[in-house]
């Protein structure tokens, strides 16, 4: 894989955060760390899309079946169950 060097600006606090992680053995220098917080950063943007592309497929399925008020509870539940989230009552 290729490399572009990058030159970024970041406030005191960060630097010193930085800094941190590469004293503490996480990282070996202050590119490694960056290139983490990326690849952290992308994997969270797919995983977001993964869920709203299962949110919209429930949504489909559901509007194909005809859902009432407590069939769309049912499907906010399983909704959040896939997407790792305990299901919350949308009922005041």
């Amino acid at each position: 894989m290729g490399m572009v060097k990058k030159s970024i600006t970041v406030t005191d606090q960060q630097d010193s955060w930085i800094k941190a992680q590469i004293e503490m053995g996480h990282y070996g220098n202050e590119s490694e760390v960056v290139r983490e917080l990326i690849r952290e950063r992308q994997l969270r943007e797919q995983e977001a899309a993964m869920g709203i592309e299962l949110i919209r497929g429930k949504l489909i399925q559901a509007e194909q079946s005809g859902f009432s008020e407590q069939s769309t509870e049912d499907l906010l539940k399983e909704i959040k169950k896939g997407l790792g989230r305990n299901a919350v009552s949308t009922k005041s």
